[in-house]
């Protein structure tokens, strides 16, 4: 069986990281269109999210490649722009200087990596692993991809805005954990 439909809409969110990525490094004050590609298809990739996990649930489309190509694409667009921002964000000009802070780029990328590699651990260990998120963990994805969208448009109240991610990105963080260990120590 080759990849559904809404698999190809997750590979084509994964394909379009390396153009958020150039569009975002790419920037420079007098090419200023790049900061709104750069939002154009980090939108992009966040709505394409939503349809294919919507055509996923009601068109009976739920795969193992889905299942695993899914947050692994989210993982990469969320970390691919914080550390690219991170990098850039001096660069934006505006009424204020937009730029990730560095604790807040640790604390997201921490956490997914935490996750991935937890993810792995508890494969191997168990042999299968189905992906549920937490309503932490949408919560914290939600601030997450907003962080994203008000360095890209330069919101000014940005550190109420990182404040409450990183809040939201540790809770989450420590409730996956738990988790974790409650999958591993199953049936043991």
């Amino acid at each position: 069986m080759g990849l559904t439909f809404a698999n190809k809409i997750t590979v084509g969110r994964i394909l379009a990281v390396p153009f958020f990525i150039a569009a975002v490094l790419y920037y420079s004050p007098e090419r200023d269109y790049l900061r709104y590609a750069a939002l154009g298809i980090f939108l992009f990739a966040v709505i394409s999210d939503v349809v294919d996990g919507y055509i996923a649930r009601t068109r009976n489309q739920k795969t193992r490649a889905g299942a695993i190509l899914d947050p692994l694409a989210d993982k990469i667009l969320i970390i691919s722009a914080f550390l690219s921002l991170y990098k850039i964000g001096v660069y934006f000009p505006g009424p204020v200087p937009v730029q990730f802070p560095i604790w807040l780029v640790v604390a997201v990328i921490s956490r997914d990596v935490t996750l991935l590699l937890g993810s792995m651990i508890i494969h191997l260990v168990r042999g299968e692993f189905n992906v549920n998120p937490t309503r932490w963990g949408k919560i914290t994805t939600f601030f997450q991809v907003f962080c994203v969208i008000g360095v890209l448009l330069q919101w000014p109240f940005s550190l109420i805005l990182w404040n409450v991610t990183v809040v939201f990105t540790v809770i989450s963080g420590i409730g996956y954990i738990r988790d974790g260990i409650k999958i591993l120590n199953e049936n043991v």
